[in-house]
């Protein structure tokens, strides 16, 4: 029986791999995370802290049996260059850990992203490649991806990576998500009685956007893992469609009752700061679960996405040549993942 070992089991694509391989017929899923789960799931949680080798040491030596790591852990930091050594570390950590347990180590997916092509930096070549050269510099993508092709050398698994473009999904917990800062933002505006206003640039309303459906990642994850002409591979991932927010913006204000305004540009990190004491009323006046508001969404990450006047592609054709024909509407998963956020009481 494979047995999958998803590393950051608790983070938005973490929480969509588990749902999909734990779904699969034969597979069993073991989950790593800093933080036990909110609620039992479809996968053995073990909290475990990857940058402490003795905590980590003594937990993960008792995995025997993993045939497939999944790594999609991440550790904030203020600079890209200190990100560097503890993402790399946790990497390691994992994976030397897992070769020492367990002999039936078949593969190790590793989750990057797009800014592996510097889209965090500004503009940048596009559509985007796998085989475009790298940006300067720091990056840990660059670290953890050249760990993994010298240790698989030395060893008898394989390897791969996904470039996801931005990841579409929610999980308690995990406020790096366009998903809450959509569905929350739309209902504080709701309850101000506001129009939705798209806060972003004007150059950012109308750029040319790509996404990913946390549960199509998962497939694909689980496809890469286990075709093997992706063996060695990097990998670029999107729900195969594109849009621009000013034509599914009005969709969304429509969605949720409310007039589409004209674009004005916000810094939410700024204006969205007080909204606590105003959330925690519509908690308790729209019965709401009580998520304390800075666990619930980082407005930061919202702005980063919206203030981006600059296309944001990337090239999928080389999943696509081998194998992976998957596809998710974009319209469609934003507006359901709306509503799975009202179903399960995280937004009114």
């Amino acid at each position: 029986m494979p047995h999958a070992l998803v590393v950051g089991g608790l983070g938005v694509v973490g929480q969509g791999l588990v749902r999909h391989i734990a779904g699969r017929p034969g597979w069993r899923v073991t989950a790593l995370s800093r933080r036990a789960p909110p609620e039992p799931g479809p996968a053995r949680f073990v909290p475990v802290d990857l940058l402490d080798p003795v905590d980590a040491g003594a937990k993960l030596a008792g995995l025997t049996d993993v045939t497939h790591v999944f790594f999609a852990a991440y550790a904030a930091r203020a600079t890209p260059a200190e990100e560097v050594a503890p993402n790399l570390a946790m990497l390691e950590t994992v994976v030397r850990a897992v070769e020492r347990a367990s002999p039936g180590l078949a593969h190790v997916g590793l989750m990057q992203g797009t800014k592996a092509y510097g889209t965090h930096l500004g503009p940048f070549k596009t559509p985007a490649r796998e085989t475009d050269p790298r940006h300067m510099p720091p990056n840990f993508y660059y670290d953890q991806e050249d760990f993994l092709r010298a240790a698989s050398r030395a060893a008898g698994w394989t390897w791969s990576a996904l470039r996801p473009r931005t990841v579409y999904g929610y999980a308690a917990g995990s406020p790096m998500s366009m998903t809450a800062v959509i569905g929350v933002y739309a209902s504080i505006s709701r309850e101000l009685g506001l129009p939705l206003r798209f806060p972003g640039t004007p150059g950012g309303y109308r750029a040319i956007q790509q996404a990913v459906d946390t549960d199509l990642l998962g497939e694909a994850a689980l496809f890469a893992a286990t075709e093997p002409a992706c063996a060695g591979e990097i990998l670029n991932v999107t729900n195969g469609g594109l849009f621009r927010w000013e034509h599914l913006w009005p969709r969304i204000a429509d969605w949720f009752g409310l007039a589409c305004g004209p674009v004005q540009t916000l810094r939410l990190a700024e204006v969205m700061a007080d909204k606590g004491p105003l959330w925690a009323r519509m908690i308790a006046a729209h019965g709401l679960k009580p998520l304390a508001y800075p666990d619930l969404v980082s407005w930061a990450f919202g702005d980063f996405q919206w203030h981006a006047d600059y296309d944001s592609l990337v090239e999928t054709t080389k999943i696509r040549r081998l194998g992976f024909h998957a596809i998710v509407d974009d319209e469609e998963m934003i507006l359901r993942q709306m509503a799975a956020l009202r179903a399960a009481r995280i937004i009114p």
